[in-house]
C-alpha cells in the first residue's frame, strides 16, 4: 500500500472527484482530503492510498495533468519525523 500526496487542487474538489480521477489507474482504497473548518472548500492538497503498482501508475499519468485548470502534482507521501523529541535526548 502506497500513500500518494495530490497537491494543486481547486477549493471545490470534492472527494468523489479524486476518487474518479485516481480510479483511472485502479482501486482507489482511502481518501483524505484537507478541508477549511470555515468555508468547507478543500485546502489544496488530499492524500490517496492505492496499491503500489497502482500508485505508480497514476503518478506517472496524474502529475502535471491540467485539472480544473491547475496542474496537479502528485508524489509519494514521505513520513514526517519529530525532531528533538524522543530518543537521544536525557
Amino acid at each position: 500500500m502506497k500513500t500518494l500526496f495530490v497537491t494543486n487542487l481547486t477549493p471545490d474538489t470534492q472527494e468523489g472527484d479524486v476518487q474518479q480521477l485516481f480510479g483511472e489507474f485502479g482501486t482507489v482504497r482511502g481518501i483524505k482530503i484537507a478541508m477549511d473548518v470555515f468555508s468547507g472548500n478543500c485546502r489544496g492538497h488530499a492524500t490517496v492510498d492505492m496499491e503500489g503498482h497502482e500508485a505508480r501508475a497514476a503518478m506517472a499519468g496524474l502529475n502535471g495533468r491540467d485539472y480544473k485548470g491547475n496542474s496537479l502534482r502528485v508524489s509519494e507521501e514521505r513520513k514526517r519525523f519529530n525532531k528533538g523529541k524522543g530518543r537521544g535526548r536525557r
